[in-house]
């Protein structure tokens, strides 16, 4: 019978998306892995695949259409043998509205998730650790119709994900015993105060001429976010100012020995490499917030926010303690060309344990940061300025001064952690030599 094509969640975050463009048309034949159509996510234009074969019979929601929530059909495919005809009144799309199930989807991690289904296909199967399982709608009906455990089969798809063929000819396994009846739920905390309605606001403004600003993806995903983690994580600060000058003249020197390859560094890459020594250097500060846990990292993965048109994108340099200044200098202006342009992947925004915020480049003296969940903290940075200081002997002088503020999860991270972990953070940028040792 003809399956559907479901509103795949793309990102982390998405609930919702735009269906921005068709790479097919109603009569294409596609086969598994074919690009269908260019998705719109909260932070990304993304493309997504076809999973199994077939033939586009009928497409659902036209190109361009705004807030297409995860899960909702999109288009029908035909199998073999099966025409236009075949696709009953079942296959219309669904309401932006009805779809319930679309906050819970967008919830779990997904790359590329193309769905077909005929009948409602099972819920996203979960493997015995908590990992999610990829499968295709159709696989997970047909897996369900022969009481197959889909944890036990190993996927042929694109990135490993199970298709129709390869759940025709398993057998099913022991069925796994039931779970005892979860505990009685803990009452509801109160909700939190939202502040005034948008009735209430537009009356305020009744009389004075305005302009609505529609929320896009990006910035309701922000405004989530960031409320979230105002309300929920105990935030405190600790603050510093780290002298430059050294840093400056090695940066000056490094450059100059690098021009002939093409390489500026900045000082911003110093920042990241100073962040990302300091987190092996204090390893119990390299830790995010797990809800009943808490996860130490063993690599360096440093998040740095880049400012685009409408939001923010935070893209994550894995590894950063393992790699030159100009190696991280390279990747760096690579993810923040490609962040502006919406062109980043879900695995090169999602993950990292430590966030770096730069404002220095527009004039602001110091500010504090709002750490971005699960991460246990965040450094603010601002512009480095000549100020008048106390020197090693006494004496007055000037030096380039830079204020930071480190803003800290106190779930994750103590204050005497804290203070450690930027005491490291200043020595590695007050001493950048000792950084390439």
């Amino acid at each position: 019978m003809p399956t559907e094509v479901l509103m795949p969640a793309l990102s982390p975050t998405m609930e919702e998306g735009t269906l921005a463009k068709w790479l097919v048309k109603e009569g294409d034949e596609v086969s598994s892995g074919d690009l269908l159509a260019e998705i719109e996510t909260d932070k990304a234009t993304m493309e997504f695949e076809a999973v199994d074969e077939g033939v586009i019979g009928k497409i659902l929601v036209p190109a361009g259409t705004e807030g297409v929530k995860v899960n909702t059909p999109i288009a029908v495919m035909l199998g073999d043998g099966e025409s236009a005809d075949d696709i009953g009144a079942s296959s219309a799309p669904a309401p932006a509205a009805a779809a319930p199930e679309a906050a819970a989807a967008a919830a779990v991690p997904a790359a590329a998730e193309p769905a077909t289904s005929g009948a409602p296909a099972p819920a996203a199967p979960v493997a015995s650790d908590g990992s999610r399982v990829f499968a295709s709608p159709l696989a997970r009906r047909i897996a369900a119709d022969k009481g197959l455990d889909l944890s036990q089969i190993k996927g042929s798809g694109p990135r490993g994900r199970i298709v129709k063929t390869d759940v025709i000819d398993a057998q099913p396994s022991a069925a796994p015993a039931q779970p005892a009846a979860a505990a009685p739920a803990a009452a509801a905390p109160a909700a939190a105060p939202a502040g005034p309605s948008t009735d209430a606001v537009l009356k305020t403004y009744a009389d004075r001429e305005f302009e609505e600003v529609a929320l896009d993806g990006m910035r309701k995903t922000v405004a989530a976010r960031l409320t979230e983690a105002k309300q929920t994580i105990p935030h405190f600060y600790l603050r510093r100012d780290i002298k430059l000058d050294a840093l400056l003249k090695f940066r000056s020197t490094l450059n100059k020995q690098l021009e002939s390859r093409g390489v500026k560094l900045s000082v911003n890459d110093f920042i990241i490499k100073a962040c990302a020594l300091a987190l092996q250097q204090v390893p119990e500060a390299n830790r995010v917030w797990a809800g009943d846990r808490m996860l130490q990292l063993k690599p360096s993965d440093v998040a740095v926010a880049v400012a685009i048109e409408g939001g923010l994108f935070t893209p994550v340099l894995k590894d950063a303690e393992m790699k030159s200044l100009s190696a991280l200098s390279a990747e760096m202006k690579d993810l923040a060309g490609r962040a502006r342009n919406k062109k980043l992947a879900p695995h090169e925004y999602v993950g990292g344990t430590f966030a770096i915020s730069n404002l220095g480049m527009f004039g602001i003296d110091n500010f504090d940061a709002v750490i971005n969940p699960p991460h246990g903290a965040i450094l603010a940075v601002g512009a480095g300025v000549k100020k008048p200081v106390v020197g090693d002997d006494g004496e007055l002088t000037v030096a380039t001064v830079m204020s930071v503020t480190l803003s800290v999860d106190h779930r994750v991270i103590d204050g005497a952690l804290g203070a450690e972990l930027l005491k490291a953070i200043t020595e590695n940028l007050e001493n950048p030599i000792g950084m390439l040792a």
